[in-house]
């Protein structure tokens, strides 16, 4: 969420950032919160009079009934019940006008970096960087869930009986590679120095629109029916959370973490759910990390948050490319984004594995953390990012390690989470 007076003070900065969005439909909000926020403006300060002179006119009341003139003060009486009335009006109006003011702002789309490529989707997205040289082997590979079958690892007929289509049920050493990923990018961003952290799976609605724009939470996340609370789509979202309405010591910063957690997604929209494979499911596992820190040193630990994970796939033997998300495929609440991508033999191309992003202040102004400087008080930056999500992991793993025979390699970072098996047969 944009600051309300950058807004009244830059419209025009804020029109062309929704321009460049490719949001022109939402055009029309800059100039109609601007009015709101007049109109507010100006009902809080008729009300800050109305109070100021009421105050007045109680001692003026006190004095009279002092001196003996009742009737005098009874008249003044009657000006303080007008008064109060039309206060009653005021404030009904100013609550009012918050409401839709603060509704505007939500929707409004949060000013992306200057060094964001404009493009109006995801098809305009910039490949930055590759790591690793692609390979295209010369025996065929088969479908992900293919694989995983030979290896009794994976029942969705099963899991569509029980659940529907969506979910799946991974199985022996499969499901066991699964968690062997999970534990390794645990330990690998401890040993960069983040601290780990298993967080609440549900969060509060005010939590929910803290983190993220309406339009994201409407297309990801599930109500748990008759209670204030939702499924979580990303660990971020609660760990985020954890710093809610905190005034946090400058000298405290940066907070890094990392989290594990199950992760709840409708996934509703046009990319739907995979039948047959483990891509886009409704539920699924992840390593995530964050960062909340000093808006100076935001773009410091963009840099570092991404290339975590390009690290990680590489100790993989896994060949990646991060691609800068255009100012079409970012969320409202984004300043940038990498996408981190695998390599896919079978396909040919590379997929999305993990999406690193910088969200400026807009989450800390919507969720209330601020930070205690030597200057003030001023809004935390925060940063997010994919360390691992197996089920998209564990398709570029498999496509990447199967061997001419079926077996599937492991790599060596991974042994040790395996038993020390060298290889799945």
């Amino acid at each position: 969420m944009l600051d309300l007076k950058f807004v009244r003070e830059n419209p025009e900065i804020v029109k062309q950032n929704i321009k460049n969005k490719f949001q022109d439909q939402k055009l029309p909000l800059v100039d109609e919160v601007i009015q709101l926020d007049s109109q507010r403006r100006a009902s809080q300060q008729e009300a800050d009079q109305l109070r100021a002179e009421r105050n007045k006119l109680s001692k003026q009341i006190g004095a009279l009934m002092g001196q003996g003139k009742k009737e005098e003060a009874e008249e003044v009486k009657k000006k303080v019940a007008a008064d109060a009335s039309r206060l009653e009006e005021l404030s009904a109006k100013e609550t009012e006008l918050n409401e839709k003011v603060t509704k505007i702002m939500m929707t409004i789309p949060n000013i992306i970096d200057p060094s964001v490529p404009i493009g109006k989707d995801d098809t305009e997205n910039v490949e930055v960087t590759k790591y690793g040289e692609p390979v295209v082997p010369d025996f065929e590979i088969p479908y992900h869930t293919e694989i995983m079958e030979r290896f009794n690892g994976i029942d969705l007929d099963s899991a569509r009986k029980v659940a529907g289509n969506g979910f799946y049920y991974l199985m022996g050493d499969i499901a066991r590679l699964h968690s062997a990923v999970i534990a390794y990018a645990r330990d690998f961003m401890i040993d960069r120095g983040f601290t780990y952290c298993v967080p609440p799976f549900m969060i509060r609605s005010n939590v929910v629109t803290g983190v993220m724009s309406f339009a994201e939470m409407d297309a990801m996340m599930y109500k748990i029916e008759g209670e204030d609370l939702y499924l979580i789509g990303t660990s971020e979202h609660s760990m985020i959370g954890k710093f809610i309405d905190t005034i946090i010591p400058e000298e405290k910063l940066p907070y890094t973490l990392t989290s594990y957690s199950p992760c709840f997604r409708k996934e509703k929209g046009a990319h739907g759910i995979e039948e047959r494979g483990v891509y886009r499911i409704h539920q699924f596992e992840k390593q995530e990390m964050i960062v909340v820190c000093k808006p100076e040193d935001s773009m410091m630990w963009f840099d570092k948050l991404w290339q975590n994970t390009v690290d990680l796939f590489r100790s993989m033997d896994i060949p990646v490319r991060t691609l800068e998300c255009c100012s079409g495929d970012l969320a409202d609440l984004k300043v940038k984004s990498f996408d981190v991508e695998a390599w896919s033999p079978r396909q040919k191309k590379y997929f999305e594995v993990g999406s690193c992003s910088n969200l400026g202040d807009a989450q800390a102004r919507r969720l209330k953390i601020r930070v205690d400087g030597e200057n003030g008080k001023y809004f935390a930056h925060t940063l997010n990012n994919t360390v691992v999500a197996p089920p998209r992991m564990l398709i570029a793993f498999l496509e990447n390690n199967l061997q001419a025979d079926g077996s599937v390699r492991i790599p060596e970072v991974l042994r040790p989470y395996m038993g020390g098996k060298t290889e799945l047969r």
